[in-house]
């Protein structure tokens, strides 16, 4: 995927295209449908999930974690311990325990990763993104 502005008229962006990336592409409406439709799809195959938010701060992080769950209908998971965290940081939700790990952490882009695991269809299994943090709100 090659977006270079947000008046870039490339075709649609696939979820594969985003991997690697550092930072979330910035994304038109048109681009935000169509991802989210393949992740939609991609994720009704699995069993539960994962999270991962790169973000400036830790109220943005559990923003873009809360309009993630609401959107996919998830039950909001607990933090591990006091969100005492200031600066940049990496939160890390797992749906299967039902926690959330918040830590600081520089140097890393901006973005939201939701990763779909399936113990009975391991081949259905991924991680995509990263998405814009407010993709879900």
């Amino acid at each position: 995927m090659t977006v270079s502005s947000p008046s870039d008229s490339s075709p649609s962006p696939l979820l594969s295209s985003l991997l690697g990336l550092r930072t979330a592409p910035i994304l038109d409406a048109a681009q935000r449908q169509a991802l989210a439709q393949e992740l939609m799809g991609r994720l009704a195959a699995c069993d539960w999930f994962t999270v991962g938010v790169m973000a400036p701060s830790a109220q943005a992080a559990i923003a873009a974690l809360r309009a993630c769950e609401s959107a996919q209908g998830w039950e909001p998971l607990q933090a591990e311990s006091e969100l005492l965290v200031e600066g940049p940081v990496f939160l890390k939700g797992n749906q299967r325990t039902g926690r959330f790990l918040l830590r600081s952490e520089t140097g890393l882009g901006e973005g939201l990763l939701v990763g779909g695991q399936s113990e009975r269809h391991p081949e259905v299994t991924g991680t995509w993104g990263p998405l814009p943090l407010d993709f879900f709100g």
